[in-house]
This record gives structure tokens, C-alpha cells and sequence, in this order.
């Protein structure tokens, strides 16, 4: 298979994101957890924790621009 590079996961954490925007929050743990909970990236701790990390900081600027 081989590794994904964090583009492709960016990419992936917008769709999710976009998809699902109460689900996430600017919680880096939280995102994580739900991504555990709903079985997405259970191959790959590396990739799910770059997700939940990017997840993290785009509902951090989207909560900065509403203020």
C-alpha cells in the first residue's frame, strides 16, 4: 500500500470536516476519538492522529473568524 502523504490526508480531513462539522471540535483528543469511535483510520495511528490534528486546527480558524 504504502504511506499517503499529508496532502492526500488534508484532503481527506476537509471532506470529513466538511461532512460532519459538529462532530469536531478545536479539541485535538475529542477529534481523535471520534475517528477511533467511528472505525476511520484504524490501519494507522500516524494517519489518524495527522487528521485529527488538522481537523483540529481548521475548527479552530473557523471559530476564529466567527469572533
Amino acid at each position: 500500500m504504502g504511506k499517503q502523504t499529508t496532502g492526500i490526508l488534508k484532503r481527506k480531513a476537509e471532506r470529513l470536516y466538511s461532512m460532519y462539522p459538529a462532530d469536531f471540535s478545536d479539541d485535538f483528543k475529542k477529534n481523535k476519538g471520534v475517528l477511533n469511535s467511528t472505525g476511520l483510520f484504524s490501519y494507522s495511528k500516524r494517519d489518524r492522529n495527522i487528521v485529527a490534528g488538522y481537523i483540529s486546527s481548521l475548527a479552530s480558524n473557523e471559530k476564529k473568524k466567527e469572533d
